[in-house]
């Protein structure tokens, strides 16, 4: 095989889309995902908004037996993995069951489902809970649920890197795929919106407080206050390109090719060593063979407050110079998906590469100059794109990087 690892499908469940070109559309037009959090009172916590998706219908996707043992955010993995399969062509025989393998990232498990089980603990007693609380909790449901779905016995894995997770698991797939398994379902969806959820995050002390979903989350904009959690995320179908070809696929059905990835850790806090973040880019350009002036497009982490988004700024500014790449942020119209973040850029970034352009900021406005970044705002800008690269922080020190390209079309 060629050891060669590219993108045949990809599936999205985001809150300003549901499909992969629903969401892409909203991108380009700058529809923004955001909004008053409706499912359950909060009228008593001092944050309101997320990225929550609205109008998915599990059973209208998913057969009965599911419903009661999977989360809302195992629903939303599953079909994302149908849609990608679909969009890559893959049937229940197009390969055998153990040349395909899944693996994902997860950053909060199954919250709204076991916090139900919780309370039915605690106010009906134990022989009220449900058997699927064994595994419906869990960080690695979503592969495993996956894997069984679609007949998939091959490695798999769950990966834990709470923002970074998602390209975690993308570089693994990859590596996955360079070791001899054909094809593998890869990415992150995530969901944690009941009552408890949603705290947990609030606890973190980064959540925006700003009440108007269009000023909320500012990543890079000098009025930053925060983020806005969200849901969902995307998952890929990653194959051994000969393998793909050997099965019909060309290059015009290819997305791209996962060219590079690394990952980093912070250092202690107080020990005066900078950030992991330009280390782990520098690293996946390295891996990818790729200079920095050859990357066309920087896919930014876009933390939304000013110490972490200086901090990228200053970390892509040292690797590309002032202004020498331009940088975006769509996740400004969904939130943070947390380990679906990751994947949705890649997704993004794929979909960028393919149509040559690079989908707006959305609402930021105001970005500092001493930044020193060229942050598209206001419009997608078109221009010839062949190389994205993909950051992504998680919360006490993960980094990734993740580099993908766009392969011949012929």
């Amino acid at each position: 095989m060629s050891a060669t690892a590219v993108v045949t499908g990809i599936g999205v469940t985001a809150p300003n889309g549901l499909g992969t070109q629903e969401y892409w559309k909203a991108v380009l037009d700058g529809r923004n995902g955001i909004s008053e959090l409706t499912r359950f009172d909060t009228s008593r916590c001092p944050a309101r908004l997320a990225g929550q998706i609205t109008g998915f219908r599990a059973e209208e996707h998913l057969p009965a037996r599911l419903l009661p043992q999977t989360d809302i955010s195992t629903r939303l993995a599953l079909v994302a993995a149908d849609w990608a399969l679909e969009d890559a062509g893959v049937g229940p025989e197009a390969l055998p069951d153990y040349d395909m393998g899944v693996i994902t990232s997860n950053a909060m498990g199954g919250f709204d489902f076991t916090h139900h089980e919780f309370r039915k603990l605690w106010s009906q007693g134990p022989e009220f809970v449900s058997v699927y609380e064994s595994f419906a909790w869990f960080y690695a449901v979503n592969t495993g649920q996956i894997s069984i779905r679609n007949g998939m016995r091959g490695p798999s894995a769950a990966l834990v890197g709470e923002q970074a997770g998602g390209l975690d698991a993308l570089g693994h797939a990859r590596r996955t795929v360079r070791r001899g398994t054909r094809l593998v379902v890869s990415g992150g969806v995530d969901s944690a919106f009941d009552p408890w959820g949603y705290v947990s995050q609030l606890a973190g002390g980064r959540v925006s407080t700003v009440p108007d979903p269009d000023r909320a989350y500012l990543p890079f904009d000098s009025r930053a206050c925060g983020h806005v959690p969200g849901e969902g995320g995307a998952l890929l179908v990653v194959e051994d390109a000969d393998s793909a070809r050997e099965r019909g696929v060309t290059g015009a059905d290819v997305y791209g090719e996962i060219a590079g990835y690394a990952a980093t850790f912070d250092p202690r806090p107080g020990s005066g060593r900078p950030p992991g973040l330009r280390r782990a880019a520098q690293a996946a350009l390295a891996d990818a063979a790729v200079a920095p002036g050859d990357v066309d497009v920087v896919f930014a982490d876009a933390a939304g407050s000013a110490e972490l988004d200086r901090a990228e700024a200053a970390a892509i500014r040292e690797l590309f110079g002032p202004g020498g790449v331009p940088v975006t942020a769509p996740k400004s119209l969904t939130g943070r998906l947390h380990a679906g973040g990751g994947p949705l850029d890649v997704a993004t970034a794929l979909l960028s590469l393919r149509d040559g352009v690079v989908p707006p900021t959305g609402n930021t406005s105001d970005v500092p100059e001493e930044y020193g970044l060229d942050l598209v705002l206001d419009a997608p800008r078109e221009r010839p794109l062949r190389t994205a690269l993909v950051l992504a922080r998680g919360h006490r020190g993960f980094n990734a990087a993740l580099v993908v390209r766009a392969v011949p079309r012929s």
